[in-house]
């Protein structure tokens, strides 16, 4: 069944897609057709298309603008900057992985070859700063060093997971670190990017930062659960596609360390030198399932959820329906 889509991502495209694809075009043309291809707008042979992603990070920035200074419209740069950063760590992440779909697509990557798609992604980090700096909010270069801050943190988070493939005594603290650096920072950065721009109330700004950190662990422990068994048709990757790559996610780690038979059995599947077969695959899951690791990581979902909604409580803030629509569809989608 198809997740109903919350109003503010047909919103967060509609008002941030012009910025984006203005950023875009600066490029050389080679880059700009990696770029334009990745973000969904043309196809292989450059024909228009319209693939693009879901906006999640642009409708954050622009629900917590209009939450915290009570219009979305000054929230724009900030995200348009936030969803080319992001997009950065996409092309990277797709090459280092070796991912082949997203979006149902061929990555980037498989189409013009790996060294492309890393220039690629870094002329999107390049041109993020200039949108914000180049753009008429009040409090642009703050915002910025936000925006860098948070990016510095993100690649030592991508660097911490692929570290973790070659390790075999990685812990739950180690891997939560992991997630809030590789996902819940940029998700922080989104949630208090564009009202630190706009010049909001400095409380506010703590508040949905706070926010953000909450719901992007609640994300990525969501994004764990369906890298096991989300469904190929909605997530674009194979069934059980983590344990293939036998990365070490949150409920993995929780399974590998839990002192549990299960938890044993799966480190001698994950230590095996040769492919896992289909069978085993579906053994290493249900060793994290008999584990406890799935209910765990789940209930762990639902406690970050309800700190996140807690500091929505403390920050001086309007109405923050939107920010709770695309919470709830944070953890509902493709579950």
């Amino acid at each position: 069944m198809t997740t109903l889509l919350p109003p503010a991502l047909r919103t967060a495209r509609e008002l941030v897609e012009p910025t984006l694809r203005s950023a875009v075009a600066r490029l050389d043309a080679d880059t700009r057709r990696v770029g334009e291809y990745h973000f969904g707008w043309i196809g292989v042979d450059g024909a228009p298309t319209d693939a693009g992603g879901k906006a999640l990070r642009p409708a954050m920035v622009l629900a917590a603008t209009e939450t915290a200074c009570g219009t979305a419209e000054h929230g724009v740069p900030a995200a348009a900057a936030v969803e080319l950063v992001h997009n950065f760590s996409l092309l990277h992440d797709d090459v280092m992985d070796g991912d082949t779909s997203r979006r149902h697509r061929p990555t980037a990557w498989t189409v013009f070859g790996s060294s492309a798609a890393i220039l690629a992604g870094d002329a999107l980090l390049a041109v993020a700063p200039e949108v914000l700096l180049e753009s008429d909010v009040p409090n642009a270069a703050v915002a910025v060093r936000s925006l860098l801050t948070t990016t510095r943190v993100l690649i030592a988070g991508q660097t911490a997971d692929l570290g973790f493939e070659r390790r075999q005594d990685v812990d739950l603290t180690e891997c939560l670190g992991m997630a809030h650096d590789k996902t819940a920072a940029l998700l922080a950065c989104a949630c208090s990017i564009g009202p630190l721009s706009a010049g909001a109330p400095r409380e506010s700004v703590r508040a949905l930062h706070a926010y953000g950190t909450e719901l992007g662990m609640a994300f990525q422990l969501v994004d764990d659960l369906l890298g096991l068994w989300g469904d190929p048709e909605v997530t674009g990757k194979p069934v059980l596609s983590d344990l293939r790559t036998r990365k070490k996610s949150v409920p993995v780690v929780h399974a590998l360390t839990s002192g549990t038979a299960a938890g044993e059995r799966l480190w001698e599947l994950y230590e095996q030198p040769e492919q896992l077969t289909e069978a085993q695959l579906c053994e290493a899951a249900e060793m994290v399932r008999r584990a406890g690791s799935e209910d765990w990581t789940r209930g762990e979902c639902r406690r970050r959820l309800e700190l996140a909604e807690a500091q929505l409580e403390v920050g001086s803030l309007g109405d923050t329906a939107a920010l709770g629509e695309l919470a709830e569809f944070i953890v509902r989608r493709k579950l």
